[in-house]
C-alpha cells in the first residue's frame, strides 16, 4: 500500500531520472554519430599450390595476409602430398577448374591485390595469364599483381619445363608489379650464373626487358652458396656473408618528386641481418604474399576518404616499400621459426604486421661491404640519461624539442630562453650560398655562445663550414648529400646527422647511415610547408618507433601546435618534436617553451 503522496513522489523521482537519462543517451546517440568506422580488410588473393604440410603454399599465403591485416581468398593450381620431409605426390587440376575458382572469386570478392605462386604446367600459365588479361580490360579497379616464379627450390632442384617458363614469360610477365625471383630462379629465367653484385644488378636489368614491372632478386642463400666452398668465391662476397641482400629494380620511378636513395629505378639493395637456421619453409611464398598484402593495403588506402584512414606512409606503399615490410616479416618468421616434424621448419606468422628494429631492413649503399656509415650518436631525453650523460657519458643528449626557425633574430631570443637545447634553421627566403653560409655562420656564433646545439636544414655545406653541430636532411637532400660525398665529410667533420623519413622505403635508406636521429612527419596535417605526404597519425608514429632502434632518437614534426598535441605525440612514441607554430605564433615563448618540455617528461 502506498499513499497518494508517496506515489507522487516517486513519480516525480522517475521523471527526473528520466529526463537525466534521456540526455546521457541523446549525448551516446551524437556522440555515435561521430564514431571511426573501421575500413574492412582488403582483399588479396593467392593463386598457387597447396601444401598439406602447412609450411608453404596458400597456407602460408593465408597466415601471411592474415598477418597484414589483410582477408585472403585461394584458387589452387594444383594440390600436394608433403611433410617437412619432403613432396610425396602432386595432382594439378584442370585449368578449366581454376579459372572456375577465379570466376567465382572476382564476381563477388573484387581484389585490390593478387600473389601468384607455383604454375607447374603450361596450360596454367596460359590460364592465369588469360585471367589477368581479362581482369586488367575490365576491371576498374586494377589490382596490383606479385608472381613468384616458381621455378627451381631453395635446394637447386627445377620445378617447371622450359614449355611451362616460355609460357609464363610470355602470358604472365606483361602483368606482373613484382616478380620475386630467388638467385637460382634468376639464373634459370637468364640462361647465366649470378656470381657478384654486379651480375645481379645486370640480371635485374635483363629481367626487366621480360616485361615485369619490377623485380626483386632475392640474396637470402647469398651469393657463396654457389660454389662448394667460402674459399673459391671472391672476397666481396664473403665480406656479406653475415647478410641476407635482396636488390630491387624498378622500371620507372615510384613518385612524382625528386630522386630519392630508396627510390626503385635507381636500384636498390636491401639487407638484414641472416639467421642460421633450418627452419625456412615457405620464405618464398610468404615474401610475395607478404608484398601483395603491404600493396593492397597501400591501394585501399588510397582510396579512403576519411582523413583518419589516409595514414601517410600507408597509403604511400609502393613496391619498395612493400618489399621492405615483407623483408622484416619473413625475417622475424626465420628468427622465430622452429622445428614441428622430423625435417626443417617453416617461417613463423605469429609476429602480425611487422613492428620489430630487429628485423626491419635497411638499404645497402656498398652491397659489397659489410660495414655501414655511422654518425654522431645522440641519446633521447630522459632524468636518468640526462644525469648519466653529463657525468660518466660524452653522447650528448637530445632535447625534448627542437624549435625550427628561420631568422637570425629568431635564433637569439630562442638562445635565451630556458628549456631550449637545440634549435633547428631552415632558410627558406634564401637562394644565395654566399647569404647562406654568411647566416649560417652568424647563427652558429650565437649558439655556440650560448651552448646551444644548432642544426642546418639541408644545407650541409654551410652547416660544417660554419661548425654547426648538426645537419637535418630530407631524403631528397640525402641523395644528393651521398652523391657528392657529403656523408664522408659529415663523418669526417663529427657532424650529427638527422634524417626526415614519410614512408617505410625512406626509413630503410635513412636506417642505411645510422643517423644521430630519424624523424617522422607530418604527424598531423601542416600548413608550415608543401609536403607529398598526408599526415601519418599517432598509429603509424607507434609503428616507426617499434621499427627504429630504441638507441636513435625518434623526432617527430607536423603540426604539434601545442603542449596537448606533444603529449599525444610522447605517449605514441616521440621522444622529441620539432615544432614551428608552436614557438613563433606563441604570445609568450618562454611559457610555450615550459608548457612543451612538460608535455614531453611523461
Amino acid at each position: 500500500y502506498i499513499s497518494l503522496f508517496h506515489k507522487k513522489y516517486l513519480m516525480r523521482v522517475y521523471f527526473f531520472w528520466l529526463i537525466s537519462n534521456l540526455s546521457h543517451v541523446t549525448s551516446l546517440m551524437s556522440a555515435s554519430s561521430t564514431v571511426k568506422t573501421p575500413l574492412p580488410p582488403p582483399i588479396v588473393y593467392t593463386i598457387a599450390g597447396s601444401d598439406s604440410g602447412g609450411g608453404a603454399g596458400i597456407q602460408a599465403d593465408l597466415h601471411a595476409i592474415q598477418s597484414f591485416n589483410c582477408h585472403g581468398c585461394s584458387a589452387i593450381t594444383c594440390l600436394t602430398a608433403q611433410n617437412s620431409c619432403g613432396v610425396t605426390g602432386i595432382h594439378a587440376p584442370p585449368s578449366s577448374f581454376l579459372l572456375t575458382q577465379l570466376e567465382a572469386l572476382t564476381s563477388d570478392l573484387p581484389p585490390r591485390a593478387i600473389k601468384i605462386g607455383m604454375l607447374g604446367t603450361s596450360e596454367l600459365a596460359e590460364a592465369v595469364g588469360s585471367f589477368l588479361q581479362q581482369l586488367s580490360s575490365s576491371s576498374t579497379r586494377k589490382p596490383w599483381v606479385v608472381f613468384d616464379p616458381v621455378m627451381i627450390s631453395t635446394s637447386g632442384h627445377t620445378l617447371i619445363d622450359d614449355e611451362t617458363k616460355s609460357t609464363m614469360i610470355a602470358k604472365v610477365f606483361p602483368y606482373a608489379d613484382v616478380l620475386t625471383p630467388n638467385k637460382y630462379e634468376a639464373e634459370a629465367l637468364l640462361g647465366r650464373k649470378l656470381e657478384t653484385p654486379e651480375d645481379v644488378e645486370q640480371g635485374a636489368k635483363d629481367i626487366l626487358a621480360m616485361g615485369v614491372k619490377s623485380v626483386l632478386i632475392k640474396g637470402g642463400h647469398s651469393l657463396m652458396e654457389q660454389n662448394d666452398s667460402a674459399s673459391q668465391t671472391s672476397k666481396d662476397v664473403n665480406a656479406t656473408e653475415g647478410f641476407a641482400q635482396d636488390f630491387f629494380l624498378s622500371s620507372s620511378p615510384s613518385h612524382d618528386g625528386e630522386p630519392r636513395l630508396c627510390d626503385g629505378h635507381r636500384g636498390v639493395w636491401i639487407r638484414t641481418d641472416r639467421y642460421d637456421s633450418e627452419h625456412t619453409h615457405g620464405t618464398g611464398c610468404t615474401l610475395s604474399s607478404s608484398i601483395a598484402s603491404a600493396l593492397a593495403l597501400g591501394h585501399q588506402r588510397c582510396e579512403a576518404t576519411e582523413d583518419w584512414h589516409r595514414e601517410g606512409a600507408t597509403r604511400a606503399i609502393d613496391p619498395f616499400d612493400a618489399c621492405c615490410l615483407a623483408k622484416a616479416y619473413v625475417t622475424a618468421g626465420i628468427g622465430f621459426g622452429q622445428g614441428l616434424g622430423q625435417g626443417p621448419g617453416p617461417v613463423a606468422h605469429k609476429q602480425g604486421f611487422p613492428s620489430t628494429y630487429q628485423h626491419f631492413p635497411h638499404i645497402a649503399l656498398e652491397p659489397k661491404k659489410a660495414e655501414v656509415p655511422t654518425f654522431r650518436p645522440m641519446k633521447a631525453y630522459s632524468s636518468r640519461e640526462s644525469k648519466e650523460s653529463s657525468s660518466t657519458t660524452s653522447i650528448p643528449v637530445l632535447g625534448r624539442l627542437m624549435p625550427i626557425v628561420d631568422t637570425v633574430e629568431w635564433v637569439e631570443q630562442l638562445i635565451q630562453t630556458p628549456g631550449v637545447t637545440d634549435i633547428q634553421l631552415r632558410i627558406k627566403d634564401e637562394t644565395d650560398a654566399a647569404k647562406i653560409l654568411e647566416r649560417v655562420r652568424l647563427c652558429q656564433e650565437k649558439c655556440q655562445a650560448a651552448n646551444i646545439r644548432l642544426w642546418i636544414n639541408d644545407y650541409w655545406e654551410a652547416g660544417v663550414q660554419a661548425g654547426c653541430f648538426g645537419v637535418h636532411v630530407g631524403q631528397e637532400d640525402l641523395l644528393k648529400c651521398y652523391e657528392n660525398g657529403g656523408l664522408d665529410t659529415l663523418q669526417n667533420s663529427n657532424v650529427a646527422l638527422g634524417i626526415s623519413t614519410h614512408s617505410y622505403g625512406e626509413l630503410a635508406a635513412a636506417l642505411a647511415m645510422k643517423p644521430s636521429y630519424i624523424s617522422l612527419g607530418p604527424i598531423f596535417e601542416t600548413k608550415s610547408k608543401k609536403v607529398n605526404f598526408d599526415p601519418q597519425g599517432l598509429g603509424i608514429l607507434t609503428k616507426f618507433r617499434q621499427l627504429i632502434p630504441p638507441e636513435i632518437p625518434f623526432v617527430v614534426i607536423g603540426s604539434i601546435s601545442d603542449a596537448n598535441a606533444a603529449k599525444k605525440a610522447k605517449r605514441a612514441g616521440a621522444d622529441c618534436v620539432a615544432i614551428i607554430g608552436a614557438i613563433t605564433k606563441a604570445d609568450d615563448v618562454k611559457t610555450a617553451v615550459d608548457d612543451l618540455n612538460q608535455a614531453m617528461l611523461l
